[in-house]
């Protein structure tokens, strides 16, 4: 899936905008989620392995909606201002990745925008030239061919065209274009995407948004698809708020107003009219008009008045009320559900309710639900970390995809310190999580304990093939069951059975003792019972356990210690 949509990137630019502001820059953020939204499947598809666990679409996209979501609450005419809610949304939304990086090309561009209001296109090539060298130093080793090459590559050459003429659009105009053909040029530096045939996926997700981005510049509409991130409508608490409850923090009031052509000249009305009125009644005021609607947020004690003003002008689309008085009852009563404060805390990722037990009962404190095809983000590791509630918490990713963002986690936490054992997938973590000890009083001789009892497992994996490929010289054929270990190709057969018999023997190399095979939801219990028969006649000396993981996309995970 190498070819792009790529019918824009020759649009002659029409722009005559010179400064980029909050209602653009916020209206281009959503533009970009929009974009990447829609084409998220196809980002997730540009994977090297030919196995239904691509997830950096996904990501990406609930990493850029962490953003938008925090701008919704956000009322402000300064640019650096909005891209620091911006940014701290996505970088506590961070999933993956390619999402951790993508978090930290935006909060590189806060710096940039700090000293700005408004930007020209000069600012707005050097807030991104922040972004690309703060991407770059977020991670340990860089490596090219990925979305770093595309960011700085297209960066630098927009940056080259800027001239006295320059407009933001045709600043994005040279941008997109470059973007795409460094995505062309990635097989090209990463030896892995040329032998899979794809352009890498991070990159790609970075095109979409960029060219969301752009579209909004021209005046494009995106269509509009179910955001990713689902908001969780939460049970009110009725005790919260009684008959003696007196009200203290008022209502958190929100509209999406339709602007009438019977009530007012939609196209001429100045939003200022309803955001001056809701300064008289309130707080946290949003108001900002996108073609007929108007979206409204504020605090107040008053909700009628607001309902009664607005509808002065339109009908509503959505009402939005709720009590903040109950609201700030129920936060102080979570906080007083947390642990009290030990010593050391253990949080762990985990997908599959067999692992989640397992890991539970080898003394894991808490584990975040996650693992491929389910990154969890730098928020949900903050939400372990305060449950959790150590001095000293010590966090297994368990996925190679997930350990960025729990590091992230760890730099944004506050109230302990976090250690983060980098296990890259569930061989690694088991192996280390067994071997928790607490005996000692220094922190770091427990991680490196934990690090060192790592290397005595490798982790191998069967799963099906989603197309043709030919992988570590082994033939793929769509829907076959393939098993590799790491990021080695080995077996490629018609039947489980045969594919998980054949991926034990390529990782048996005679010094093997014990294999563990976590079984997924996608095994079925005769195979279970055949693969359990062939190991006791085939491998009398090794010992073999099978555990009910209930993981997903991997009918078998096989650890071999």
């Amino acid at each position: 899936m190498n070819q792009l949509e790529t019918k824009d990137l020759t649009a002659a630019d029409s722009g005559t905008d010179k400064f980029l502001d909050v209602e653009m820059f916020a209206t281009m953020v959503r533009g970009g989620a929009a974009q990447l939204r829609a084409n998220a499947k196809e980002v997730n598809e540009l994977n090297v392995f030919p196995v239904p666990d691509g997830d950096t679409g996904d990501n990406m996209s609930m990493t850029l909606e962490g953003g938008v979501a925090a701008l919704e609450g956000v009322h402000s005419d300064d640019l650096a201002a909005v891209t620091q809610k911006l940014s701290k949304g996505m970088l506590l939304g961070a999933r993956g990745n390619s999402g951790v990086i993508l978090s930290q090309f935006f909060a590189g561009m806060t710096k940039g925008f700090s000293k700005y209001k408004k930007a020209d296109a000069t600012a707005v090539g050097e807030a991104m030239q922040e972004g690309v060298k703060q991407a770059y130093a977020s991670v340990i080793t860089p490596t090219e061919g990925t979305i770093l090459t595309v960011a700085r590559e297209a960066v630098a050459y927009a940056v080259s065209r800027i001239n006295e003429k320059s407009t933001i659009t045709s600043l994005f105009s040279d941008l997109i274009k470059e973007m795409y053909n460094s995505l062309q040029r990635t097989p090209d530096l990463l030896a892995a995407l040329k032998e899979a045939n794809v352009i890498d996926s991070g990159g790609a997700g970075l095109f979409y948004i960029m060219q969301g981005f752009y579209k909004i510049l021209k005046g494009e509409t995106i269509e509009e698809t179910e955001s990713l991130v689902q908001v969780k409508n939460p049970t009110v608490d009725l005790s919260a708020f009684t008959a003696d409850s007196e009200m203290t923090y008022g209502y958190c009031t929100e509209l999406l107003l339709q602007l009438l052509n019977a009530r007012v000249d939609t196209e001429a009305f100045d939003v200022k009219i309803i955001s001056d009125y809701l300064a008289t009644l309130g707080d946290s005021i949003v108001a900002f008009k996108t073609d007929s609607i108007v979206k409204i947020h504020v605090h107040t004690l008053t909700p009628d008045k607001v309902l009664a003003f607005c509808r002065q002008y339109g009908e509503f689309l959505t009402v939005k009320i709720e009590n903040m008085s109950v609201q700030h009852s129920q936060v102080l009563t979570e906080e007083k559900k947390s642990r009290p404060m030990k010593d050391y805390g253990t949080v762990a990722v985990a997908a599959g309710e067999g692992i989640e037990s397992l890991f539970k009962q080898l003394g894991v404190d808490a584990v975040v639900h996650g693992g491929q095809t389910q990154n969890p983000s730098a928020q949900d590791f903050l939400a372990a970390f305060s449950e959790v509630n150590a001095r000293h918490i010590f966090v297994f990713p368990n996925n190679g995809n997930i350990i960025m963002a729990a590091k992230q986690a760890a730099q944004l936490y506050e109230n302990g310190e976090v250690h983060v054992i980098e296990s890259k997938d569930l061989g690694q973590g088991y192996a280390a999580i067994s071997a928790l000890n607490f005996e000692s009083d220094d922190p770091e001789k427990i991680t490196e304990m934990l690090t060192a009892s790592m290397n005595i497992v490798t982790t191998g994996c069967v799963s099906t093939a989603i197309r043709d490929a030919e992988l570590n010289g082994v033939h793929i054929e769509k829907d076959d069951y393939i098993g590799f270990a790491g990021k080695t190709m080995m077996v490629s057969e018609k039947t489980l059975l045969a594919a998980a018999q054949k991926l034990i023997g390529s990782m048996n190399d005679g010094e093997v003792c014990l294999v563990t095979a976590f079984v997924g939801k996608d095994a079925d219990p005769e195979t279970v019972s055949d693969l359990e028969d062939w190991m006791a006649e085939a491998c009398p000396d090794l010992e073999f356990y099978t555990v009910d993981g209930g993981q997903e996309v991997y009918p078998f995970i096989f650890v071999v210690e």
